[in-house]
């Protein structure tokens, strides 16, 4: 219990500290001026159209061919571009039956596991492919 309020009132503190850092910053001029400079960008793209990488597009014609990722769509690119599990190959010493899988999802491969301890049935794996 008396943990719990101890992280309560650190957390207290943190939150303190953090919103007099904000206060802090927000009187600066250099941050003032940052979010103006933001917002009327903001506003000119609204105003023509645009995405933030067809501005970029204009900007800098080049920023897709140093390789780096798209802005707007980052979190669209990596769906479906998740690397490919390796093709491990399981033989079992005792029937010599052979199971090969990319996944520990594998019907019989759960039933050795069960029946004889998943560290031993690792043990059994006798390729990894990619």
């Amino acid at each position: 219990m008396s943990s719990q309020l101890a992280n309560y009132m650190q957390k207290e503190a943190q939150l303190a500290r953090l919103q007099a850092e904000l206060k802090e910053m927000e009187g600066s001029e250099q941050l003032k001026l940052a979010k103006e400079y933001k917002q009327k960008l903001e506003d000119l793209m609204k105003k023509y159209g645009h995405t933030v990488e067809e501005t970029i597009d204009v900007l800098d014609p080049e920023y897709k061919l140093r390789g780096l990722p798209p802005l707007e769509s980052a979190p669209k690119s990596t769906v479906g571009t998740r690397r490919k599990r390796k093709l491990k190959v399981y033989k079992n010493p005792n029937t010599g039956e052979v199971i090969e899988t990319r996944g520990g999802n594998h019907k019989e491969l759960k039933a050795w596991k069960d029946e004889h301890g998943a560290e031993t049935v690792e043990s059994w794996v006798q390729e990894e492919k990619e």
